[in-house]
């Protein structure tokens, strides 16, 4: 799937798909040392009714689900002009009355973000941009779960066990005992730590993969 600079909603996969694809690079990550280090994280994760990355350095994004059928997705990429377009672009024009505007506030008033997408009626929107503007950030920081294949390249480490994992993600049935077996077959795999199962449960619980997706 190709994202656009700037980015267009309609580059965006539904965003039931977005958070299956993203949640199971983060149920996978899972550590319980990680859990230990709160918003102090790297990698990919999932905090309470977010999904989150952080490169340290050059993107973070968060996935947030604000009730059933209804999402909002808001970073930042290096690569994003829109906080020093002049003049100012209102990154939250237009945006619904559900969006949770007290954080996206304090972000903004603290230039910490890059762009803000909105899901409802299954479609995505976003404030409208200037012709002249070069770049949103959204290709660079969320690509790597638009587009399919580039998950598959997150996963390859885990061989033939990826599309199935995948599978199983994007369909909401990715059951714990399918964890159980990819760690018991896989073993640590040249991984640096060794996997993580209660953490990883956990995770897929929050993630809402092994069922109907959670609502908040």
């Amino acid at each position: 799937m190709t994202i656009h600079r700037p980015g267009r909603p309609g580059d965006l996969p539904a965003a039931e798909l977005l958070w299956a694809r993203w949640a199971l690079v983060a149920v996978l990550e899972a550590t319980t040392a990680a859990e230990s280090h709160g918003v102090h994280r790297t990698g990919h994760w999932i905090d309470g009714s977010a999904l989150r990355l952080d490169d340290c350095g050059c993107t973070w994004w968060a996935l947030r689900r604000m009730g059933r059928g209804r999402f909002v997705l808001y970073g930042e990429d290096e690569s994003s002009g829109v906080k020093w377009h002049e003049p100012a672009i209102d990154m939250l024009a237009g945006g619904p009355d559900w969006l949770p505007y007290e954080k996206l506030r304090d972000l903004l008033e603290g230039w910490e973000l890059g762009c803000v997408y909105w899901y409802e009626n299954g479609a995505w929107a976003r404030a409208p941009y200037p012709e002249d503007l070069g770049d949103d950030g959204l290709d660079c920081g969320v690509n790597r779960f638009a587009d399919r294949r580039e998950v598959l390249g997150l996963l390859a480490g885990h061989g033939p066990a990826a599309k199935e994992l995948l599978e199983a993600a994007e369909g909401y049935r990715l059951a714990p005992r399918a964890l159980d077996s990819l760690v018991a077959v896989a073993g640590d795999d040249g991984r640096d730590e060794d996997w993580d199962l209660p953490a990883m449960h956990r995770a897929l619980a929050l993630a809402g993969l092994a069922g109907e997706p959670v609502t908040t």
